[in-house]
């Protein structure tokens, strides 16, 4: 006698929920769901003075890498990303710290080490107050308007200056001290490249950097880590023009590839399929911008890597569903495309719970415990498999089961016309008496 294992099924074997019947007005709430996400977009705008909270990957900015230094042995050492995105954000938001690790020979033994840094992205360009950099730009143009400048803007911390004649690193700091600015001095090839003049114009073009932001996160810092020495390696801005250029890659990228899914179900299935698909990613990318635009969250280039696999998952999903409809419609012609489908969806149902329940279990785990980039892609994933989920069933079969009926069942309208009106005159021929000769 056989022994009977018994199962836990997380739906009873044979359900049958009917899905077809609830299509419109699942379907009328993701159209209002969509035009509030794009709606907060406006009011994100008129109230916050931008559309959604880009960091310094779109919105421009400053990089700033640190290393620390053991002040008692003067080895590298590591600290906490943790204390150190912390210690910065205190008063300050929007800043990104990441571990950084490079080679570098060390002081004392002359040896190759790994360096374990940060890199501190903030949305800041300059540690100095306007009315200081005003001051300071009056009082540079006035010492030197013998040496005819023609050019002097700051770009963050350093001036940017374009003379006839050079002006030396020791008469700029004297005027750069009397407002406190510290001015960082030149390298041996800084000091030859700023002595030579342009060939076509005459001009000489030189720098000065001042001890910006930087100096101020290694003095905030040294504080919070007082055993340690902070050593800023590199430090350099990044624009608001190289910022808008990232942000329109991002769109061109997402553009991309709802088209190329679109191109890969229309030769994986056919053109019936990728309409529903279509609009079901373009649902899923609107949605997870609209939540990230109603909980301001940052949006940065790890967003939207988190949005393009968001996009991909739910297609994935989109497939198997559709893939499973395909098959029952070879083996159940004698059923209707509605009963078609609910059929496929309830065989797929479980599937589809169990891998996006899955899915999103690991993204929560590091939203909650991860920090930085890690809780911003994970947090557009969470998002992105609850809408995924939800478009590969409510939105993308609908516009399949459409276009089915409209144009795929049965002949075509021209054709069903013709043969009734034949039908028709046909019956009336047979009613009429048959003549007496």
């Amino acid at each position: 006698m056989s022994e009977h294992h018994k199962f836990r099924y997380l739906l009873p074997p044979g359900n049958n929920f009917a899905f077809v019947t609830k299509f419109k007005a699942w379907l009328m709430f993701s159209i209002l769901a969509m035009a509030a996400s794009v709606g907060v977009l406006f009011v994100n705008k008129s109230v916050r003075g931008d559309y959604m909270n880009w960091t310094i990957d779109f919105k421009g900015g400053s990089e700033i890498i640190v290393a620390f230094n053991d002040k008692a042995t003067g080895a590298y050492t590591k600290v906490d990303p943790a204390k150190v995105r912390e210690t910065l954000e205190q008063g300050e938001k929007g800043t990104e710290v990441s571990d950084m690790s490079w080679s570098a020979e060390e002081a004392k033994t002359k040896k190759d080490v790994t360096v374990n840094g940060m890199i501190i992205r903030t949305t800041r360009t300059s540690a100095l107050k306007p009315e200081v950099e005003k001051a300071a730009l009056d009082d540079f143009n006035t010492t030197f308007k013998d040496n005819q400048v023609s050019k002097a803007v700051w770009s963050g911390d350093r001036l940017s200056v374009r003379s006839k004649k050079p002006i030396t690193w020791s008469e700029a700091k004297a005027v750069f001290d009397k407002h406190n600015l510290l001015l960082k001095p030149w390298s041996d090839a800084e000091q030859k490249l700023y002595e030579r003049a342009d060939e076509g114009t005459g001009d000489i073009n030189q720098w000065y950097g001042m001890e910006g932001l930087g100096r101020e996160y290694k003095d905030r810092l040294e504080k919070a880590f007082p055993g340690a020495a902070v050593t800023v390696v590199n430090s350099y801005l990044v624009s608001a023009k190289a910022g808008d250029k990232l942000r329109n890659d991002a769109a061109k990228a997402i553009v991309y590839a709802i088209f190329l899914i679109m191109l890969y179900l229309a030769f994986r299935f056919d053109i019936r399929y990728a309409p529903g698909a279509a609009f079901a990613t373009v649902h899923d990318a609107i949605m997870v911008i609209g939540v990230f635009a109603v909980t301001w969250t940052e949006v940065s280039l790890t967003s939207v890597a988190g949005l393009l696999t968001v996009m991909g998952f739910s297609v994935n999903d989109t497939v198997i569903v559709f893939d499973r409809v395909r098959e029952n419609q070879a083996k159940l012609k004698d059923k209707k495309i509605e009963r078609i489908i609910d059929i496929s969806i309830n065989e797929m149902l479980v599937r589809t719970i169990l891998t996006s329940s899955t899915v999103f279990a690991t993204t929560l785990i590091m939203n909650i415990f991860g920090t930085g980039l890690v809780k911003n892609f994970a947090f557009a994933m969470n998002i992105g498999v609850i809408v995924g989920c939800y478009s590969s069933i409510f939105l993308a079969v609908p516009f399949f089961m459409w276009i089915s009926k409209k144009w795929y069942s049965g002949p075509a309208p021209a054709r069903r016309r013709a043969a009734a009106a034949t039908t028709a005159s046909v019956a009336s021929a047979d009613d009429e008496p048959a003549s007496d000769e």
